[in-house]
């Protein structure tokens, strides 16, 4: 089993990405044919737009990270559709609806879960129930960095690195806010540590390659 993160921000930058979704569908359906996949999608944009918005009219960061969460359910209708009859037809809410789907043997795609938390950590935590062997995180980013490549230049890509290092650049801006970027949640980064879950970071190319567990442009963290 292989858990894939999909990033709010590569499935809806503005808009749905529909080429993309047809470009990504088509690589799981095939993956999926030797590896079963389950899919976390996040929230990008509208996340980030109605959790702010929710905040300056005064409401409480429990009300806006709900909001958040019905975001990602949405981009996960969006891949639903794009995986059409391979895919499981609903979005789980729980982790428990996202195991029952995915013994059918459907792709099955779900978004957040609960306030408080992020995809990120809703990928590792699904990753721990199914007893998943590997995440792979896809991005607008293409690895993990030693800074935001996108405000310092001189930030270096790291191809390989350990769970520690990985939760002490993550902790550094993890403010458990929804739609905040960065590079991976530091809970996440934990229950990765803990069960031993390897993790690829890569950007939306070498997609196959990092669900292969093949040799990809992104960075893998293992112990």
């Amino acid at each position: 089993m292989i858990i894939v993160s999909v990033g709010g921000s590569v499935i809806n930058p503005g808009e749905p990405d529909k080429k993309f979704l047809r470009e990504l569908s088509r690589v799981f359906i095939r993956v999926h044919s030797k590896n079963p996949l389950a899919i976390v999608t996040g929230g990008g944009k509208p996340a980030r737009a109605y959790a702010g918005a929710i905040r300056e009219l005064g409401g409480s960061q429990f009300l806006a990270d709900k909001a958040a969460i019905l975001a990602t359910r949405q981009n996960a209708s969006l891949l639903i559709a794009a995986l059409g009859k391979n895919a499981w037809p609903a979005v789980p809410k729980t982790f428990e609806e996202a195991a029952l789907s995915a013994s059918t043997g459907k792709i099955v795609v779900m978004g957040g879960t609960i306030p408080g938390i992020t995809t990120d950590t809703d990928a590792a935590l699904l990753a721990e129930l199914l007893g998943a062997g590997r995440i792979v995180n896809i991005s607008n980013v293409d690895g993990i960095y030693t800074a935001d490549p996108r405000k310092d230049s001189s930030a270096r890509k790291i191809s390989k690195m350990k769970f520690q290092e990985l939760s002490g650049l993550a902790s550094k801006g993890d403010s458990r806010k929804p739609g905040e970027n960065f590079v991976f949640d530091s809970f996440a980064c934990k229950i990765i540590a803990r069960s031993g879950i390897e993790a690829h970071f890569i950007g939306t190319s070498d997609i196959e390659a990092a669900l292969l567990g093949k040799k990809h442009s992104g960075t893998v963290v293992c112990d």
